[in-house]
């Protein structure tokens, strides 16, 4: 997938964040992303919806621009 934005997420640490991110991300109807662990980062095709945002820093992933 060739991800037009991508969010640094610095509080993800292992596996459980990532199905934990991408299960909040599916939930919200976010399509074509992608959440990688090594760069601590989400990729996807679009900007991230304010809600999106906020939902992930209620959860403890404040994400930021990369």
């Amino acid at each position: 997938m060739k991800a037009k934005y991508s969010f640094h997420v610095p509080d993800m640490s292992c596996e459980h964040c990532v199905k934990r991110i991408s299960g909040i991300l599916d939930s919200m109807g976010v399509e074509g992303f992608d959440v990688s662990l090594d760069g601590k980062l989400i990729f996807v095709d679009s900007p991230l919806p304010e809600a999106v945002l906020k939902a992930l820093e209620e959860a403890g992933y404040p994400v930021s621009d990369k």
